[in-house]
């Protein structure tokens, strides 16, 4: 494994631990709605030898009319508790490839009080070019005790986003694509206004990493892609995305780069988006 503070571990360091009983691997793969074949089925298809599948739609909060938002400690608890993972595990998370989820649970673990969390660096796609092993079907893993205890300073609310209209205490970081973010072109979620929050900054996620190697950026690449965009990485920040989960390669992104104290607008375009919601801005950054 890499430095503590570091929050990806290699292909090379995972490898040597797939037979480790206290290394939990977590297949989160997600794509958007109506996107097919669906993640659970890519995965039973083929994963990483020992992954289960984490489904962010699943371990959500089912009573807020809005996609995968931070469930209840309890939800969370019994979730992750019955992937087998207990609150003394090191857990692993991939993705397929592009990086879309994989930081989502990572977050979402944190956000819960696991620190021992990692993500794998390329994912699905790197663990596959590099030639190593894969299986298919469905792992049913032993259901363990877990404890979860939830820190809200994780996430910010679309009241807190509002109130943060008038000072700008906490800058916004937008992962969505250019287009999207400039609203230029509709969002995939039918009924949403086009645009972005009044005052944010665009940082494409797909720009955070090697598509043809499927690993992060090196840190000097993130750095200057984020102040590129404006961003001061000494003052308070909150990712955005389309629906909470994109914007969390941001979030990775950053902690790599020694940010701490960031926080996820889990609503998102989603919320922000709707008919009725707050003011939208359009055009560049």
């Amino acid at each position: 494994m890499t430095s503590i503070d570091d929050p990806l571990v290699s292909t090379e360091w995972l490898a040597t631990h797939l037979g480790d009983p206290k290394v939990k691997l977590l297949d989160a793969s997600f794509k958007l709605p109506g996107v097919l074949p669906l993640p659970r089925d890519d995965y039973r298809g083929a994963h990483i030898p020992g992954a289960t599948f984490f489904d962010v739609d699943v371990i959500s909060d089912h009573g807020i009319a809005l996609p995968h938002m931070f469930p209840s400690e309890g939800s969370f608890a019994d979730g992750v508790g019955a992937l087998g993972i207990s609150n003394a595990d090191t857990v692993v998370i991939y993705d397929a490839g592009g990086w879309v989820a994989g930081p989502r649970a990572w977050w979402m673990f944190l956000a819960f009080g696991h620190r021992d969390v990692r993500v794998l660096n390329g994912g699905l796609q790197k663990w596959r070019a590099e030639g190593r092993p894969v299986e298919s079907g469905a792992t049913e893993p032993k259901p363990a005790s877990y404890a979860a205890t939830f820190d809200p300073s994780f996430v910010r609310s679309r009241q807190q986003l509002v109130r943060n209209l008038d000072g700008g205490a906490e800058q916004v970081i937008d992962a969505r694509p250019q287009a999207r973010f400039e609203g230029s072109v509709p969002e995939p979620r039918p009924g949403l206004r086009a645009g972005h929050i009044p005052g944010s900054r665009n940082v494409p996620y797909a720009g955070l990493f090697d598509a043809a190697t499927g690993a992060m950026k090196p840190l000097n690449e993130l750095r200057r892609i984020f102040t590129g965009a404006g961003v001061d990485l000494a003052q308070p920040i909150v990712t955005s995305c389309g629906s909470g989960v994109s914007a969390l390669v941001l979030t990775l992104a950053l902690h790599r780069l020694g940010v701490r104290g960031s926080a996820l607008y889990d609503g998102s375009w989603a919320e922000w988006g709707q008919s009725d919601g707050p003011p939208v801005a359009t055009g560049p950054a």
